[in-house]
């Protein structure tokens, strides 16, 4: 589906050019019906531009003093056809292209560069088809419910799960209000069933709503893609990976460990932080375990470039599914 993003928005584009162009054909021929001197000024115009040019590479005499009187003429003109359009009640760029963006006149580029929109569009295209267009349609903070986590202190934590809770909620807020203006990145941990994977959604919704481009993948079907990327040369899966505003990994710490994922998850990790493209790791693992089972470079950029926030409290899949029991 990667490699068809592109197409898509390409087709996004021309659709949007084919339709501005019988749009405006339209305009012509109400104008031609209504006010036909207007057209006419344009055929005069365009017939003074030509001489224009033409004048501009003869070597006549008094010639720049022919092109003033020239751009003159034409600018009486466009004044002329502008206050006839504006006498009947059209703009005065009726018989002009409407473009949806102007900076790239919808081609989706400014020269060799991709314009801010086609992000904008990828961004629609990529949401309406990955996995996140389902997740979020109930991991949203619409649904979020802070009364599954107990108000009750329990075992050696510091505080309870909902006062716990509350301050990563009040922090994930915080995350997508300042999204572009900080570099902080967001390491969810703790126990199966305590809300990690929702949180994240949650924001990805958020974000994703905001036009920000936000990809969504397990820590198996990373490596699965890294892989894809380093022998199969998928270019443009790893700029969606790379390049994207922000990158969720759940479930670190699940995924086949070899020397090939620990290496290629170290560059990711390194490649994201170094251009300040925003990520959100979650795992069931202590941090114990994470310095257990990857390398001190993996661990020293998880533990020290990432905000750490841990989760505890009741399995809130199992409160749900007793709770429907009932």
């Amino acid at each position: 589906m990667i490699k068809g993003y592109q197409a898509e928005i390409m087709k996004i584009y021309e659709n949007l050019r084919e339709s501005e162009a019988k749009a405006l054909a339209n305009r012509r021929k109400e104008i031609e019906l209504k006010l036909p001197q207007v057209l006419d000024i344009e055929r005069q115009i365009g017939k003074l531009s030509v001489e224009v040019s033409m004048t501009a590479f003869k070597d006549i005499p008094n010639r720049d003093e022919h092109l003033k009187l020239l751009r003159e003429k034409i600018t009486d003109l466009r004044m002329r056809k502008s206050e006839l359009l504006f006498s009947q009640g059209y703009p005065i760029n009726y018989l002009e292209i409407n473009y949806k963006c102007e900076k790239c006149q919808d081609t989706g580029f400014i020269g060799v560069q991709k314009c801010s929109c086609y992000k904008h569009n990828l961004v629609k295209i990529y949401y309406k088809n990955s996995d996140l267009n389902e997740l979020t349609k109930d991991n949203n903070f619409d649904n979020f419910n802070m009364e599954y986590y107990s108000s009750r202190k329990a075992g050696s934590e510091p505080e309870s799960p909902r006062k716990n809770m509350e301050k990563t909620f009040t922090r994930s807020m915080n995350f997508i209000r300042t999204f572009d203006s900080t570099n902080e990145n967001l390491l969810f941990y703790g126990n199966s069933g305590t809300g990690k994977t929702f949180l994240s959604n949650c924001i990805a919704k958020e974000l994703l709503d905001k036009g920000y481009l936000v990809v969504y993948r397990t820590a198996e079907s990373l490596i699965q893609n890294l892989k894809n990327i380093r022998f199969n040369g998928e270019e443009l899966l790893e700029d969606l990976i790379i390049n994207c505003d922000l990158l969720i990994i759940d479930d670190l710490g699940t995924e086949q460990i070899s020397d090939f994922s620990k290496t290629e998850l170290f560059n990711l990790l390194n490649k994201k932080i170094l251009k300040n493209k925003k990520m959100i790791v979650s795992t069931n693992c202590t941090l114990e375990e994470l310095l257990q089972i990857y390398s001190e470079r993996i661990s020293s950029r998880l533990l020290g470039n990432f905000g750490l926030y841990k989760f505890f409290g009741d399995d809130i899949r199992i409160k749900k599914n007793l709770s429907k029991a009932k």
